[in-house]
């Protein structure tokens, strides 16, 4: 039997993230998910291999500060510790935007690392127009509580239309790890462990990763 932290069983793993190919649907304008055989068997080799041409921000991925902000953090200097541990999916279908009021009743410090479920069912290869952001007053609270991690089934944590990237900036004032496109249509709302790796890109502003939650039985 697989145990998590603190001697907990692992009763399940849900893997949260989104299937890369070349169906993915990527921001508008921005590079498409791309593959070609560089080594076929078929022909002759001795190997399959395979290379990828994507953007960073294809499927699920992690915003680093280098994203927004001139001179900062690229995707490899984000502590991974971050990225790991205690987790609460948060029901918010059925929004226009994610505010506040989501956290009603929950210690959103205790619970480190919060991921909203924005739809009834995330399709890979559409691009959800619209999509709930989340408000500036979610992420000066996030911020404020000391929440470690916020993950939306949305494209981005702002609006489509945003210049400003206020969302984006106030959870980075606060230290706090964006994950963007992650797929909850299969993950009831409760606490999990999550375990998000991104690829360890050093000069990227972003990374890809995957993502699951794992749901713990105590021994």
């Amino acid at each position: 039997m697989l145990l998590g932290s603190e001697g907990a069983r692992i009763r399940r793993i849900h893997d949260i993230t989104q299937p890369l190919d070349e169906r993915t649907a990527v921001w508008p304008g921005d590079r498409e998910v791309s593959m070609e055989w560089t080594m076929r068997r078929e022909r002759g080799d001795s190997v399959n291999v395979a290379a990828l041409c994507m953007s960073a921000h294809a499927g699920t991925h992690m915003d680093g500060p280098l994203h927004f902000e001139d001179g900062g953090a690229t995707a490899a200097d984000v502590p991974l510790e971050k990225l790991i541990g205690r987790a609460r999916v948060i029901d918010a279908r059925g929004r226009d935007a994610l505010d506040v009021d989501l956290l009603e009743g929950i210690d959103a410090g205790a619970e480190e690392r919060l991921l909203f479920r924005c739809f009834e069912r995330v399709v890979p290869g559409r691009f959800p127009d619209p999509f709930p952001a989340v408000t500036p007053a979610l992420a000066h609270a996030c911020a404020d509580a000391g929440v470690k991690l916020v993950a939306t089934e949305s494209p981005s944590v702002d609006t489509f239309d945003s210049k400003t990237l206020e969302s984006h900036r106030l959870l980075q004032a606060g230290d706090v790890v964006i994950l963007e496109n992650v797929v909850l249509s299969d993950v009831p709302a409760g606490r999990y462990s999550l375990v998000a790796l991104p690829l360890r890109l050093t000069d990227a502003d972003s990374a890809p990763l995957r993502a699951v939650l794992l749901e713990l039985e105590q021994s």
